[in-house]
């Protein structure tokens, strides 16, 4: 297990470095199919607040502040409600979410998508995406929608997401790690934490080089082409396990 996730945490680091989302969603399939939920959306979230943490402070003079704290209020007020409902998702309706996200966020008509560029906007997206990410464990096909109207550039919309994406994955760890906390359970040793932070932090800087040489147009593309993919797959998976009940 240690050397999948090891791997796994190196190939979706270097992914998310470079489009800002993908690697997060290639993790949490991977995880998924190797422990019990709660365990994996701990694990998830404390390589996706290493590896987006240290993504914004390698593009941190790119990073749009005004739309981190706007959308950062959306998401507060998204994980208090969580918080007093107490949901944890079955694993199967988790998957079932993270394939359906993309093409939701594909067939969105264009006056319906919302801009974070926008005050009210950030704090509705912020409140979405938080939502996402304690149901499905990443939420970033929907968050990469409404940055498209943004104005930013490539390197300000990967900056600003991984500033308010390490957020979100920080509020994940601490409503999934308090579950754990209550159920108890031996998934995650201090050793596979420990890796994965370190490797986090690996593929982040690998990624840079490869950003930088990106244009705008291939960034787009390849982060539509690559979402939709793993969403077919995610829907077979999150089939698979509801039928196994």
């Amino acid at each position: 297990m240690i050397a999948t996730v090891a791997a796994g945490v190196v190939v979706t680091s270097f992914l998310s470095g470079i489009f800002g989302m993908a690697g997060g969603m290639i993790l949490m399939g991977l995880l998924l199919a190797l422990m019990p939920l709660p365990a994996a959306m701990v694990l998830h979230a404390v390589t996706q607040v290493t590896s987006n943490g240290w993504r914004a402070w390698l593009w941190r003079t790119h990073i749009d502040w005004r739309i981190v704290g706007i959308f950062s209020v959306g998401s507060l007020l998204a994980a208090l409600v969580f918080a007093a409902v107490a949901v944890i998702p079955a694993k199967g309706v988790a998957l079932i979410i993270l394939g359906l996200t993309p093409f939701l966020a594909l067939a969105l008509p264009e006056h319906a998508r919302l801009n974070v560029a926008k005050p009210v906007h950030a704090i509705v997206g912020g409140a979405v995406c938080m939502s996402l990410q304690l149901l499905a464990g990443v939420s970033g096909p929907i968050l990469d929608v409404f940055f498209v109207q943004s104005g930013l550039d490539r390197r300000g919309i990967v900056s600003t997401k991984a500033a308010v994406q390490t957020l979100s994955h920080a509020l994940k760890l601490v409503y999934f790690g308090t579950a754990l906390a209550v159920i108890g359970g031996d998934d995650l040793s201090p050793m596979i934490l420990t890796i994965a932070v370190a490797l986090a932090v690996v593929g982040t800087q690998v990624s840079r080089k490869v950003l930088d040489k990106m244009s705008d147009e291939q960034f787009r593309r390849w982060s539509r082409a690559i979402i939709v993919a793993l969403s077919v797959v995610y829907l077979g998976q999150g089939a698979y396990w509801l039928i196994q009940g």
